[in-house]
């Protein structure tokens, strides 16, 4: 039994097998850059189109990339599991994305990237003992990530696993954050937001513009009709600025998701968790050092 070490809003915070609530998310902090170095490193572009993929934006390969594991999913059932983006905007990209290249094509192609990308980023230390050992870990992890319930994180973790540990880390890393974010989508379902409402509320707190939320395809009296509906709720104010209970709900929001999101932190234990992280670290740090990745994004790393 977890051990109960508080209450915040009636919700128990617990510590999973000595494991902080804290250290859950932090892990998914150093996880998701590794993880995002496919839709941004050049050589991720380059793969994609040698497939037929355009690349003067990145959806469409995002798209393909994210929703190979899942096979020939229609727009649907894509948006569906990505729940934030626009129905819309999921079929514009997914409806011919099978028609460029199979999910099998995909999937080979995403692993020459990664391959590719890790090795000029980190160099040497892609092949290195702690590189291997990290992946180790890591893969250790995705053994307690409990697939139910959570498509992405099924359909990877139903993938063969590469041979190469810098491979196996960002295999790993992909489980995890699918993991995690099939979790999230459960506490926002669970706090009555829909997917526009889940953006307007996460701007409302400060966790990004609300210009960077307009890559996700809804339109501008969408995403008002939503800051209206929470309005009348009380969660936001007329400038559209979380009040209290907006704060408080994301707030419950992002401890349910860490509790949801603890099971393989739990698995490797504290010391294991404090191992991992201190392996990631020089990766972490080379990756957003790459200047790959955008400063800011709508996931508010940095900011929850």
């Amino acid at each position: 039994m977890p051990e109960r070490v508080g209450e915040i809003d009636g919700d128990a915070v617990t510590r999973d097998g000595g494991v902080e609530p804290a250290r859950v998310r932090q892990m998914w902090h150093l996880l998701e850059p590794l993880h995002a170095v496919l839709y941004y490193a050049p050589e991720a572009f380059e793969e994609a189109a040698a497939l037929g993929y355009g690349t003067r934006e990145r959806w469409p390969s995002y798209f393909a990339c994210r929703a190979a594991p899942l096979g020939e999913a229609g727009p649907e059932r894509v948006a569906s599991a990505f729940y934030s983006f626009s129905p819309r905007m999921v079929a514009e990209y997914v409806e011919p994305a099978w028609r460029i290249a199979s999910p099998e094509a995909v999937l080979e192609a995403r692993t020459r990237a990664v391959d590719r990308a890790y090795r000029a980023l980190f160099g040497d230390q892609a092949d290195s003992p702690a590189m291997a050992e990290a992946a180790a870990l890591a893969r250790r992890a995705t053994e307690a990530a409990d697939p139910a319930g959570r498509p992405l994180a099924a359909a990877n973790a139903a993938l063969d696993w590469p041979a190469a540990p810098h491979l196996q880390l960002w295999h790993a890393a992909t489980i995890l954050r699918e993991h995690r974010g099939d979790g999230h989508l459960a506490a926002l379902l669970v706090a009555g937001l829909d997917p526009v409402e889940a953006l307007v509320s996460f701007a409302a707190i400060g966790a990004a513009p609300v210009e960077r939320f307009e890559s996700r395809g809804w339109s501008s009296a969408e995403w008002a009709a939503a800051r209206d509906r929470l309005a009348c709720k009380g969660l936001v104010d007329a400038d559209g600025a979380a009040t209290e209970a907006g704060r408080a709900l994301r707030d419950r929001v992002e401890r349910h998701t860490d509790r949801l999101a603890a099971g393989p932190w739990r698995l490797l234990g504290p010391d294991g968790v404090d191992r991992l992280a201190g392996l990631l670290g020089d990766y972490w740090v080379a990756v957003l050092a790459s200047g790959l990745l955008p400063q800011e994004t709508t996931l508010g790393i940095g900011k929850v």
